[in-house]
């Protein structure tokens, strides 16, 4: 079939050069990689390498899907919308403009971002323009040889399980090669598709502006690094703003690039993406730097004192996020508690934080949009006010409620205000940070990645979440003994069905087991609780030696 496939695109009359002149080098590991399958679509929407092939991101499986999307959004609404936003990778603009062409060709009106412009704002077009849905053309933090297709609701969420299968349906009976691509600037003229104005950005920078907490004048000095993608000009404005903030810019991440070439995997939750930033900071001594992936949903911050600079984990900047709100914001006119949201693979220290401050802490599972779906239920009861905050251990986070994704934009704010307060009382986030630990314990993670490409990965994947699920598995090793497994596939969780597994150990420790979802990998989040940090890392070890032998046999 694969064979079958790739003849077809090789002789396609109507196969753009780039495509062809690939299809011409390829050997046969890489034409049945390109083929075995279609590029899978799910909740994430599509995600893969940019190239030709139906296991590829490129101009006809992008029209493939968006031609499922738009049946959906046809036979879901009588007059159906779409917002449309992109990032910088390569091609983005490409298939942003065929998106938004294909949709308008179909019947759906459509609004587009004039420029590249991040996720969450993205969402915030998505629900103030009252779309029926929405499609962000991003990988986000993914390597370079990557692009995406996220679809979201009319609620500004990334889609549902259900809206996904119902997508699925639609594009499955699309045909893949076809005899002619839909004009952008055809269906612009005619009016079926508009450019979205500067005026609903300026309103997402205002509604971003009230989610200031506790303004204070005292000056602080940041490097910052969009890292080549989106957030150099939504975050520098907001930063600007402030008035108190100082900000130095990494030049060689400043401008959008779609190769990522002093960042191969632009990816703010890892050092080597940091590296300028770091450097800048440590030569100018900014007192801490910040830097957020390409589509500008997540951040990562280190700070500096003296001559060194410690980045802090997604896990601890979102406890010094949720202890910063908690403690300064109140559910305003309503008489139940405030609610926190976090993913269940985020540190537990979120428990005693919320129980001090009398916050409802809710757990939901991975994935930002059901965070975003918990702030729609409280505004279905009436009561949106009572959402303070929401966070994932992947450096994710929101506080207000105008969108519904994780806002690396709204972050920024809060972590450079919450960290000029601390330096106004002589502290550092990392002093903070050590208070806390203090005051609630020391909670350990490690996020462990077992890489498994191609359809043998795939199957290899498939083969552990089984074994684990076998009735000793995990259990038999010296150090799990005493745990027992929650199996969110099978077992009633009060939470939809997902391939997750989670082993929780008497002592306060836990290990969560899933393949990702939008890369070709198994993940493992280990949480260990100890008096102290050696005594947590020892216990996060005999973990991590638990999962190495489980994902490497």
């Amino acid at each position: 079939m694969a064979r079958e496939d790739y003849q077809r695109w090789l002789l396609a009359e109507n196969m753009p050069e780039e495509l062809r002149s690939q299809l011409v080098r390829m050997d046969a590991e890489e034409q049945n990689d390109s083929f075995y399958r279609d590029l899978a679509f799910g909740t994430g929407g599509l995600r893969g390498v940019v190239g030709a092939g139906t296991n590829r991101m490129n101009v006809f499986t992008v029209s493939k899907a968006t031609r499922g999307l738009g049946r959906y959004l046809l036979k879901t609404f009588e007059k159906p919308s779409c917002a449309v936003s992109y990032d910088s990778r390569i091609h983005s603009r490409d298939f942003a403009e065929l998106t938004a062409a294909t949709l308008a060709e179909m019947g759906v009106q459509v609004c587009l971002y004039p420029r590249l412009m991040p996720t969450p704002m993205l969402s915030y077009a998505v629900r103030h323009e009252h779309c029926s849905g929405g499609v962000m053309i991003t990988a986000s933090h993914n390597p370079a040889k990557f692009n995406g297709y996220k679809v979201y609701g009319a609620d500004g969420c990334q889609i549902t399980l259900e809206a996904a299968d119902l997508i699925q349906s639609f594009i499955g009976a699309e045909e893949t090669l076809v005899d002619a691509l839909p004009d952008f600037h055809a269906m612009l003229e005619k009016g079926s598709i508009r450019y979205i104005g500067q005026e609903l950005i300026e309103d997402y920078y205002r509604d971003v502006w009230k989610l200031r907490i506790a303004p204070t004048s005292q000056p602080l000095h940041i490097v910052y690094s969009p890292l080549n993608g989106t957030g150099n000009e939504p975050v520098r404005e907001v930063l600007r703003r402030m008035g108190n903030i100082q900000v130095d810019v990494v030049a060689e991440q400043e401008k959008p690039h779609g190769c990522f070439p002093t960042a191969p995997y632009p990816n703010p939750e890892i050092r080597e993406a940091m590296r300028l930033a770091i450097a800048k900071t440590i030569e100018t001594g900014a007192d801490l730097c910040i830097a957020t992936d390409p589509d500008c949903d997540r951040i990562g911050a280190g700070v500096r004192v003296g001559d060194q600079v410690t980045l802090i984990s997604g896990n601890d900047m979102g406890v010094l996020l949720l202890d910063y709100v908690c403690s300064h914001r109140r559910a305003a006119g309503s008489e139940l508690p405030p609610v926190a949201v976090k993913t269940i693979v985020t540190t537990e220290m979120a428990v005693p934080i919320c129980e001090k401050y009398g916050v409802e802490l809710r757990n939901v599972l991975t994935g930002f949009k059901f965070i975003g779906e918990q702030i729609g239920l409280l505004e279905k009861e009436g009561h949106p006010e009572r959402y303070v905050f929401g966070f994932e251990e992947s450096y994710g986070y929101l506080s207000g409620t105008d969108v519904r994704d994780k806002d690396a934009v709204n972050a920024a704010l809060l972590v450079c205000e919450m960290a000029a307060n601390c330096k106004a009382q002589g502290m550092t986030l990392l002093d903070k940070l050590d208070a806390l630990r203090r005051e609630h314990g020391f909670y350990g993670q490690r996020l462990l990645t077992f890489q498994y490409e191609g359809e043998s990965g795939a199957q290899k994947m498939a083969q552990i979440m089984a074994a684990l699920r076998s009735p000793l598995s995990l259990l038999e090793a010296p150090v799990l003994q005493t745990s027992r497994r929650i199996d969110y596939l099978n077992d009633a969780t009060g939470l939809p069905a997902s391939d997750v597994l989670s082993f929780q150990l008497s002592g306060g420790g836990k290990i969560i087991v899933r393949p990702s979802g939008t890369e070709p990998k198994l993940k493992a989040y280990l949480f260990a609780r100890g008096e102290d940090q050696p005594r947590a890392e020892k216990a996060l070890d005999a973990l991590e030696a638990v999962m190495n032998r489980a994902c490497q046999a």
